[in-house]
């Protein structure tokens, strides 16, 4: 079987594959109110909350081809659904080097038109905020919410589940900077099969290794945080882990 080479095809690969097959798995250990949550996607849902981020994007945010969404989150199953929204509206993804001043570019680069992020005042400084509340149950922000900025967990639900893009990018279109750019042309990689297991904190490296596997028809087990050894050792096995990165 050829393998998808963009990120509508990919999801419509999964959905199709097997809708309710998990295909991202997380475990968050970190210190905060994520502490203890198990959350898994199937292919089906994964794909709902892209449709619903992607509506959010284009209705309330006018975001589409040439947009620049930055994307100042950890690598975490909510920045999945962001980011692939994001492409599926044509839109380039930015990923900062470093979570300060998330509404402002790296130097040289043109200032971010969307920013997606879990910190209150870097929604709040940007042109257009979206505030990313990282709790699996929340319905809406746990902090105050500054004027502008569109509360996620109280918003995204309200969108469609299904989108049509505005307007599909070229392959030339920049769809990645993490320090260089990558455009669509190349933004999924090469496909690597199996169940992979990751605790990266780049958040650029986590979105390309759920490409890769997604794209090979495989998943992805994040953990988040520092488990005890044999708490991981035995979750992994579990989970049916084939490969790590």
């Amino acid at each position: 079987m050829t393998s998808p080479t963009t990120v509508p095809a990919v999801l419509a690969r999964l959905v199709g594959s097997d809708p309710g097959r998990p295909r991202i798995t997380v475990y968050d250990d970190t210190d905060g109110p994520t502490r203890g949550e198990r959350v898994e996607l199937s292919a089906r849902v994964l794909a709902n909350w892209v449709a619903k981020a992607a509506n959010l994007l284009q209705d309330e945010l006018d975001a589409g081809r040439g947009t620049v969404v930055r994307l100042d989150l950890p690598p975490h199953w909510r920045t999945l659904y962001w980011a692939l929204a994001a492409w599926s509206v044509g839109a380039c993804v930015e990923v900062p080097a470093h979570r300060t001043s998330a509404a402002r570019s790296e130097v040289g680069q043109a200032p971010a038109d969307v920013v997606v992020t879990d910190d209150p005042a870097a929604a709040e400084e940007a042109e257009e905020g979206v505030l990313v509340t990282l709790a699996a149950l929340a319905r809406t922000a746990a902090v105050p919410v500054p004027p502008g900025v569109v509360d996620e967990a109280k918003e995204v639900a309200t969108h469609g589940d299904v989108l049509a893009a505005w307007e599909e990018p070229a392959g030339h279109d920049p769809a990645l900077r993490d320090g260089g750019t990558t455009p669509y042309a190349a933004l999924v990689p090469v496909p690597e099969a199996g169940r992979v297991h990751t605790a990266t904190g780049d958040t650029a490296a986590f979105l390309r290794l759920a490409l890769a596997a997604w794209a090979a028809d495989g998943s992805v087990v994040l953990t988040r945080g520092e488990p005890a050894a044999d708490v991981l050792r035995a979750r992994l096995e579990s989970e049916g882990v084939t490969r790590h990165a």
